[in-house]
């Protein structure tokens, strides 16, 4: 902050045309669009960490639902199995 401060008081000083003013222009432009860049970052860590909880909870329930399938199909042919000693 102390530094833009400093940037907003030497553009006050400098005429506009010349090349210290640019420089000065130039330089807040950049600060602004890395403050914005900052913004956009942290908004997509927060989104990404929200898609990956969300994926994980996904598949927490696709595997029950395999462990479901296989338990099933498991016991289905072991059942098929004991009727086919049995008989």
């Amino acid at each position: 902050m102390a530094t833009r401060k400093r940037l907003e008081k030497a553009a006050k000083a400098v005429k506009p045309t010349t090349p210290t003013a640019l420089a000065l222009e130039a330089l807040e432009r950049i600060a602004k669009h890395e403050q914005e860049c900052g913004e956009r970052w942290s908004a997509f860590h927060v989104e990404l960490r929200e898609l990956k909880e969300a994926s994980k909870a996904h598949a927490a329930r696709w595997e029950r639902m395999a462990w479901l399938v296989v338990g099933t199909v498991i016991t289905t042919a072991l059942a098929g199995w004991v009727t086919l000693i049995l008989k």
